[in-house]
């Protein structure tokens, strides 16, 4: 095997792709190719390379080449590397393509499956869940080598309060969309405890959070409609077309006519993460957790992982981490990883891709 992780891995941040994925992806399939595999990519942007045969049990590898903007240099000093997506999730890729590479295998299947739009809508994810079918997954992002049994959803939506527009003089608050906003606010703030949301053991209590305000273009004129943007972390068993219905229903208790409040996910047509837990029992859970020596607990964002984890064992893995102590590390100005780690994952999903198929 020529494979250099370190080199692959300088090479993945170098490259640009938090506008246009192109130019990651060609880097992705010509490293595939100069190992001898020839990797299919899908219409939607998806790099599927696989090796084995069906004898025995399907595991799969997956990760994302997209990264958030902007684009950040890269940058080594000694062992930490620095630079959009060192994280999330160039560190990840590196270490589990040197896991696709490297493992000795006497059964089975392993499959490369990396996604081009984990940061965005995450169509990739979807089609590949509807397409694969596995008996383990590993995906990865940046859990300092622990390992994540599950992940709270996500989804953002708008919920429009809709009234009547005249001259501030004329119209009576009773009306005003504006005035009405703090209802929905005091609506939002006591969702989960009056629909009865209890927190999951291992995720914790779902959360509601507003996160912006719209309405309005003049101080003397009541505008017809406001709007009141939120992002909701739910938790099992609710889905986010659940929620929204369950939103609703609750709103529609607390706001009166001739005011509304509409309730509407900002991409109906696109997929959102649902939580998702994996039995901490499971021979995938428990091997890689012996082979990384990490912790085993929730992951502590929305991940892709989600439309994998409703077939088969899901964990997520990875170098790197989110934040440490100083703040944000993964999306931000600072974002880096350890080369130690990302060998250190390398060598775990490659020991546990071993004592998987190799039985």
């Amino acid at each position: 095997m020529t494979f250099d992780i370190e080199t692959f891995h300088a090479d993945a941040v170098q490259t640009p792709s938090h506008e246009s994925v192109t130019e990651m992806r060609s880097l992705l399939v010509d490293r595939l190719r100069a190992e001898g595999y020839e990797p299919d990519s899908d219409d939607l942007g998806n790099v599927v390379a696989t090796r084995g045969d069906d004898d025995g049990p399907h595991i799969v590898l997956n990760t994302h080449i997209d990264t958030v903007p902007p684009h950040l240099p890269y940058e080594r000093d000694g062992d930490i590397v620095r630079g959009r997506g060192a994280c999330d999730a160039k560190g990840p890729l590196a270490a589990l393509l040197a896991a696709f590479l490297r493992a000795e295998m006497e059964q089975g299947r392993l499959t490369l499956a990396i996604t081009p739009d984990e940061e965005t809508t995450q169509t990739g994810a979807k089609a590949l869940s509807e397409r694969l079918d596995a008996d383990a997954y590993i995906v990865g992002e940046p859990t300092g080598l622990d390992v994540c049994i599950g992940a709270r959803g996500q989804c953002e939506g708008r919920i429009v309060v809709e009234g009547e527009s005249g001259h501030a003089a004329d119209v009576d608050r009773s009306r005003n969309p504006v005035h009405a906003v703090s209802t929905v606010l005091r609506a939002l703030e006591t969702y989960d405890e009056i629909e009865g949301q209890d927190a999951d053991p291992v995720l914790g209590a779902p959360k509601l959070t507003p996160t912006g305000l719209a309405g309005g273009d003049a101080p003397n004129r009541v505008p017809d409609q406001a709007t009141i943007t939120f992002d909701r972390r739910n938790v099992p068993p609710e889905t986010s077309d659940a929620f929204a219905a369950g939103l609703q229903a609750h709103l529609d208790q607390h706001v009166s006519e001739p005011i509304t409040a509409t309730v509407e996910l900002i991409r109906p047509d696109t997929p959102f993460p649902d939580p998702f837990v994996t039995d901490e029992g499971a021979s995938l859970v428990e091997r890689l957790q012996a082979a990384s020596g990490g912790e085993v607990r929730a992951f502590g964002a929305a991940t892709e992982a989600s439309y994998f984890a409703r077939d088969a064992p899901t964990v997520v893995f990875g170098p790197g981490t989110l934040a440490d102590e100083d703040g944000a590390v993964a999306h931000s100005e600072r974002e880096y990883v350890s080369l130690e780690e990302v060998h250190a994952a390398a060598d775990a999903v490659t020991e546990t891709v071993e004592s998987l198929l190799g039985e």
